[in-house]
């Protein structure tokens, strides 16, 4: 019997992969209510995901995770670029286009704050940890961004794999902050209607992030911070790698 439900498992990897997701949900929704926390439901549902990841690679000595045991190979799949973008695209179709508006020029401020605020304090970090080559700076000041603008901007650069491998780790440590901080500062600097919450996302920028943490606040705002969390990650992508990069190369 033991043998039959592996085969069945290993065949049906994507399967598999949404009932382990749907088993760490329950379980981080046990955890948060446990603790009277339940709008940390996402964060902790995160950090068991980072941490089946961490064993997964110690396990099987690989570069994938927990997705490198074969039983489990269809989590690469779920956690893959297409679902991601499909996920936010999904999630971009719930904002009303009235609110959208609304943002108008604040919007618009808040995402270009928010980029070149992450730019200037990435480049500060790097520089203060000895990072001294443009290239390496600009990277890092990516991954301040999102752990998805330090990998591009440091594969267009040319940046060593271990810079690059630091600005995902920034990326995944802002992402992780900004989930688990949002719901309890949220009362505090009036993160309560859509215009905020898109001024929000094009601050923060890291769509996970900003997602989980709308989500433990008030899901009907998801849609409008992701919105402006993705144009944010889009244009960090576009800038960093070019005006951003030039204007360290300038100063230093």
């Amino acid at each position: 019997m033991k043998d039959i439900l592996f085969k069945i498992a290993e065949s049906n990897p994507l399967v598999v992969a949404f009932v382990v997701v749907a088993v760490i949900m329950l379980l981080s929704n046990g955890l948060a209510k446990l603790i009277h926390q339940k709008r940390m439901a996402s964060a902790i549902a995160i950090i068991i995901g980072l941490i089946l990841a961490y064993v997964g690679g110690r396990i099987t000595g690989g570069e994938k995770g927990i997705s490198d045991v074969a039983l489990f190979s269809g989590m690469g799949l779920l956690g893959g670029s297409m679902f991601r973008d499909f996920a936010i695209i999904s999630t971009a179709y719930g904002a009303d286009l009235k609110n959208l508006k609304s943002a108008g020029l604040v919007g618009v401020v808040g995402l270009l704050a928010g980029i070149f605020s992450a730019l200037v304090i990435g480049a500060l970090v790097a520089f203060a940890f000895g990072y001294r080559d443009p290239v390496d700076m600009a990277t890092i000041a990516g991954g301040t961004m999102t752990f998805v603008v330090g990998p591009v901007t440091g594969t267009a650069l040319g940046a060593s794999s271990e810079v690059i491998a630091l600005s995902i780790a920034a990326g995944v440590v802002k992402s992780i902050l900004i989930m688990i901080l949002t719901p309890l500062m949220a009362k505090m600097i009036h993160l309560d209607n859509p215009t905020s919450a898109m001024v929000y996302g094009g601050l923060m920028g890291t769509t996970s992030g900003v997602a989980g943490g709308l989500a433990a606040t008030d899901p009907d705002l998801v849609p409008y911070g992701a919105m402006t969390a993705t144009f944010y990650t889009g244009l960090g992508s576009l800038l960093c790698p070019s005006v951003g990069y030039f204007l360290l190369n300038l100063i230093f």
